[in-house]
């Protein structure tokens, strides 16, 4: 998954969420100058039963992408980012089911593209309302106002882009003002998605080695 979370006074990179919906069956194969398939679809490497893997950590056994899929996502998101931006949303890792989830505003030549690279792999395709490049613009747009809405007494504590394409995702300490104000100010077309937030709170010394008499 690859979602973007800008931390007001802090950049961070949040994971990747599983999820738990099932693949959907092989749609025939659409025009490329169309719009593509809504309602998603996926690939023919779904049709195939995978056992996950697994890797010990700390003396646990966890969760672990496979070689192949792990390729099969670099390859789509690569191609996402640069051949199609104007659809390509994002990209998440359900390693229980060995299987990775593209999010993408419907287009029947990244449809196209995604099936072949895929190649074995397991991509489970679904429409975005946004894409990545549209959520951009507004993440930077409301974050070059962070000094605006501060003086406004509206303290925003995170802005980010979600993998979905579902819109920006901000936190925020002033909820209800938050709700009313910004879509004001940017129209109510800005796909902005409120959340309460506290203030970050950074550990003591996370890293410090304990001292010893």
């Amino acid at each position: 998954m690859h979602r973007a979370r800008f931390l007001v006074g802090l950049a961070a990179a949040l994971g990747a969420i599983l999820v738990t919906a099932g693949c959907g069956d092989q749609p025939e194969e659409q025009p490329a100058a169309g719009p593509g398939l809504t309602g998603g679809w996926s690939t023919a490497g779904c049709e195939f039963g995978r056992r996950a893997e697994h890797m010990p950590v700390a003396g646990l056994l966890m969760p672990a992408t496979p070689a192949e899929l792990s390729a099969a996502m670099d390859r789509v998101d690569r191609g996402g980012r640069t051949e199609f931006a104007d659809s390509y949303a994002g990209i998440e890792v359900d390693q229980e089911r060995v299987r990775a989830i593209v999010y993408r505003v419907p287009s029947a030549a990244f449809d196209q593209f995604i099936r072949r690279a895929a190649e074995n792999a397991c991509i489970v395709v679904r429409d975005a309302d946004h894409s990545a490049t549209d959520l951009a613009f507004w993440h930077d747009r409301v974050l070059a106002d962070i000094q605006f809405w501060t003086h406004r007494g509206i303290r925003l504590v995170s802005i980010g882009a979600r993998h979905d394409g579902t819109g920006i995702e901000i936190g925020t300490r002033d909820l209800d003002r938050a709700r009313l104000e910004l879509p004001a100010r940017y129209g109510a077309r800005a796909p902005l998605l409120f959340m309460e937030e506290g203030p970050i709170h950074p550990l003591p010394n996370p890293t410090a080695t304990p001292h010893t008499n």
